[in-house]
């Protein structure tokens, strides 16, 4: 097959809808990072995380051994290449060898240079050793206990190794530190053949938690029988290092969980059964503080983006049952005493089995191995919060109730499950300072809501065809003048939101379509800046067909799906944005970077055909992504303009096939051309009904696995 490098976007947006038409890169600049120390450092013991069949089990063994060889070498500012010993790994022959999947990202910063699935590291780094462990009997996540290494570091990153075989549903899986969730992932479907990938994750923003020894927890749910083959046998490193380019770390994150850490189990609220409130008090000595909300749907609410308006869930109960409602609106609320802090509309996550599996082989879904957090400002706040007394904090999420016509509210329920947790991340003072100011002045005015409903039917009078909108914007602003031993200054949190979605039933239900786009801007100003600009369009297509008379519920799905994700961030944010491998030392000199421009489009269409009664099923899948990681320079606003390039992307894979694979690295061209061998079709396993992917139709949701803790803490 002859492969395009012809470069174009996979789809593109008008009017908030998309319109649907290793080699060495050498350095000698000097930039780079401090050697850690001048003796080799060697585990004793590993730290290992292992999990097979449906349950996890976990060990960590810390000990250091510091011995001086002969041949031990530092980290010198001359190993930073930004490119370096590339190697593309194969996706797999399409008949026989281990699928490699991957979740399209930019590098990562390591000692040595930018690090992703597609870049191999040279080991100078300080990392520990791993070994799996046999299949034990229970699904309850086992801990163990991290103890940090003895040797000087300021970064931390996380290498995540999974292989699995057989039939398998994608798994959500939630790492903790005790009590506070610090990572959620999911899981790619195995293939009769078996599928390994690996995610690499800078996890700095937590050495507040690496500086000293912690429970961890890793609560992956899997469920193991004759059906569902598929165990999930994994490996986690950590690695160890000093960089010259870092953020001064939170001295202090606090938790708002179901605190069941204690416990050796999973601190993840489920909603809306649980109360997800937890009551505490800060530190008299704060000077800036941020709130980040983890949240995903399951089950019901695992494709909430397609879900209709309450008024019309049994518009097409004889063919597609009883549909999702709520309307395809949703949002993750943070109070605090039971006042409007801030806001998260999330992004629509779909997982590896979702809408079609075919479309996720082996490129999978936008942030399904890493699942983005959302930073809300509570800085504003503080003046109430460093009061000495304990106050409330509580996760909600909303959805629509509408009125039947062209108007609605924002309800205090959806259908089940939202899985949310949250955490704070607080910056202090001097011991003896004490934060002060009025309390904040709140400009929370009520979400705008329009919807509208159109539904035709036949002859027989039998719904033929609904089509739907849903239109919400939000504005809110939260300031006081705050004085902390840095002297007093006006700060002030706003977020500017938007969501348009278009949806559409035809043929009784069978067909839908979903347009939606949801934009938005975060700002923090006064004290630390901070500006988040986001863009999430999704337009899908999905159809599905019960064969009649056949008496084994064979069926048939087809879908196309493009979606993308536009993000910007400029300023001071908690999480790593990327950016750390290109410092501004190793950028020319005319070209400072005030931030980061991510901006990544999927476009994919793909078939399945499913027989429950023999437990067999086929399909077909294609699907492309863009990737463009880009530097924003000083003054400018991350739309594009003269912001550089930092990485690029672009892949197309067919059936489980890696067809297309074009790679840069600051302007450097990483590998070489791709020959491959297309099959027809590709086996797919996992699906025995339509409900289970694509959220309506004939069959059960999955079964939730994750744990939960619940109640009020």
């Amino acid at each position: 097959m002859e492969i395009n490098e012809n470069h174009q976007l996979l789809g593109s947006v008008e009017d908030g809808y998309i319109n649907k038409e290793k080699s060495f890169l050498d350095r000698s600049d000097g930039a780079g990072f401090e050697p850690r120390r001048t003796s080799k450092l060697i585990w004793d013991r590993p730290l290992l995380l292992s999990f097979a069949a449906c349950c996890i089990g976990f060990w960590i063994f810390s000990d250091f051994l510091v011995a001086g060889h002969g041949d031990q070498h530092g980290v010198s500012s001359a190993s930073l290449d930004l490119a370096r010993n590339a190697a593309r790994t194969p996706a797999a022959t399409p008949s026989s060898s281990v699928l490699e999947c991957f979740q399209v990202y930019q590098p990562v910063l390591f000692p040595s240079g930018a690090v992703d699935e597609t870049l191999a590291s040279d080991g100078l780094e300080n990392t520990t050793t791993i070994a799996p462990t046999t299949p034990a009997s229970s699904c309850e996540p086992n801990p163990g206990e991290y103890t940090p290494p003895t040797c000087k570091f300021n970064r931390v990153v996380m290498n995540f190794t999974v292989t699995s075989q057989g039939r398998q549903f994608d798994r959500l899986a939630l790492m903790y530190f005790g009590d506070t969730e610090v990572w959620r992932t999911s899981t790619a479907e195995p293939t009769a053949n078996g599928i390994r990938w690996e995610y690499i994750k800078d996890m700095t923003e937590y050495m507040y938690f690496w500086n000293s020894t912690q429970k961890l927890i890793f609560d992956l749910g899997n469920l193991i029988d004759s059906t569902y083959t598929g165990a999930f046998n994994t490996t986690l490193t950590a690695t160890f290092f000093t960089a010259q380019e870092t953020v001064e770390p939170a001295s202090l994150i606090i938790p708002i969980s179901a605190r069941k850490g204690d416990a050796s189990a999973a601190s993840v609220f489920t909603l809306p059964s649980d109360n997800a409130t937890n009551t505490l008090s800060f530190p008299r000595n704060v000077n800036r503080a941020v709130f980040s909300v983890s949240a995903c749907g399951q089950a019901a609410e695992e494709f909430w983006w397609s879900n209709v308006l309450q008024s019309n869930i049994d518009t097409f109960v004889p063919v597609a049952g009883t549909l999702y409602g709520y309307s395809p609106f949703r949002e993750v609320q943070v109070l605090i005493d039971g006042q409007l802090a801030g806001v998260q509309w999330p992004f629509p996550v779909i997982f590896t089995g979702g809408v079609v599996p075919g479309l996720w082989r082996p490129i999978v879904g936008i942030d399904a191995f890493d699942l983005r957090e959302h930073e809300i400002d509570i800085t504003p706040w503080l003046p109430v919060l460093c009061d000495g007394n304990e106050h409330t904090f509580e996760i909600r999420v909303a959805g629509i109730l509408d009125d039947g016509k062209n108007s609605g509210t924002l309800t205090e329920t959806v259908g089940s499950s939202w899985y949310v947790t949250g955490k704070i991340f607080l910056w202090q003072d001097g011991e003896n300072a004490i934060t002060t100011g009025p309390a904040p002045t709140l400009l929370l005015p009520p979400p705008t809501i329009a919807v509208s409903q159109s539904l035709t039917q036949n002859s027989t009078g039998a719904n033929e065809s609904l089509a739907y909108t849903t239109n919400v914007s939000r504005t809110l602003t939260i300031s006081t003048l705050l004085t902390t031993q840095n002297g007093t200054s006006l700060v002030t949190w706003t977020q500017s939101l938007a969501v348009t979605n278009y949806g559409l039933f035809t043929a009784f239900g069978a067909v839908q379509e979903n347009n939606q786009t949801t934009t938005g801007t975060d700002l923090s100003t006064g004290a630390t800046f901070y500006k988040a600009a986001y863009a999430y369009p999704l337009w899908a297509n999905s159809a599905y067909i019960v064969q009649p008379g056949d008496g084994d519920g064979n069926f048939t799905l087809a879908a196309s799906v493009i979606r993308s994700v536009h993000l910007s961030i400029q300023g001071s944010p908690v999480f790593p944005t990327g950016l750390q491998p290109f410092s501004s030392s190793s950028m020319p000199a005319s070209a400072p970077l005030s931030g980061s421009s991510l901006s990544t489009t999927q476009n994919g269409t793909a078939s399945y055909f499913g027989s429950p009664a023999t437990g067999t099923s086929s399909g077909f899948g294609s699907t492309g992504q863009e990737f463009w990681f880009r530097g924003i320079g000083v003054g400018g606003d991350g739309a594009g303009g003269d912001d550089a390039e930092l990485y690029y992307r672009s892949v197309q894979a067919v059936n489980a096939t890696v067809v297309r694979d074009y790679e840069r690295l600051v302007g450097v061209e990483i590998g070489g051309p791709i020959e491959v061998v297309l099959s027809e079709s590709q086996a797919v396993m996992g699906v025995v009904s339509p409900k289970e992917v694509l959220g309506r139709g004939p069959g059960m949701p999955r079964k939730l696995l994750v744990q939960s803790g619940g109640g009020e803490n």
